[in-house]
């Protein structure tokens, strides 16, 4: 049960998802046990699934928005933290690769901080690492590409304001850096990988977020 927290007045979880119906309901009621007590909505932005996953997450929910068309995991996200009303934003990947019971921690932590990003220990991808390697010093966390991350309300807008491509989620936290929020990490052990993550294959996954490397890099070259 979470008490006291800088999110008193209310929490927005938002998650997206695309073929999600195996995890959508046991990571929504995760969330809700460890945000007992403690006002909060979930939101979640399905990106066009065609396997039904809208339908369950409209079951547990308290907001479920299905894009138009599919848009990627960076402008869902977006959306979702536009429609949020909380004093406290929380995103999470919905295949339960982010433990939500980290999310109390991450909460207390926006007493100190106005952005807060959890990052996993290993990185499992080349790609994942390279970007460490290439933005760790500039955006002051090392996994570049977590979307387990907690902020401000108030800063909604400036967190959302998208429109390198898709940076799985990247994006925001440069504009945190760039509008000179308070940037702080919580570092964490992640669960073992699922069998066929989202993003794709150990080939495919490596060459979208290579490709997602180059965007970020052109937004922290062009937007100063």
């Amino acid at each position: 049960m979470v008490r006291r927290t800088p999110c008193d007045a209310g929490v927005s979880v938002v998650t997206t998802t695309w073929c999600e119906r195996e995890n959508i309901a046991e990571l929504i009621k995760r969330i809700r046990r460890v945000l007992e007590g403690l006002e909060h909505e979930i939101i979640v932005v399905d990106d066009q699934s065609p396997d039904g996953t809208a339908s369950i997450a409209e079951k547990y929910a308290d907001k479920v928005i299905v894009n138009e068309r599919r848009v990627g995991q960076t402008l869902s996200l977006a959306r979702g933290i536009l429609e949020a009303r909380g004093d406290c934003i929380v995103t999470i990947d919905s295949d339960l690769e982010n433990p939500p019971e980290l999310i109390p921690e991450l909460i207390k932590m926006l007493g100190k901080y106005d952005f807060i990003i959890a990052s996993r220990r290993i990185l499992p991808r080349i790609s994942e690492k390279i970007a460490s390697i290439m933005f760790r010093g500039r955006l002051g966390v090392r996994d570049i590409y977590s979307n387990f991350k907690a902020f401000r309300g108030e800063y909604a807008g400036i967190i959302a304001l998208v429109g390198c491509g898709e940076t799985f989620g990247a994006e925001f936290t440069w504009n945190a850096v760039r509008h000179g929020l308070r940037v702080g990490e919580l570092l964490y052990e992640p669960p073992p990988r699922r069998r066929n993550p989202r993003i794709g294959g150990v080939v495919r996954a490596n060459f979208r977020i290579m490709l997602a490397n180059l965007r970020l890099l052109k937004c922290l070259l062009t937007k100063r």
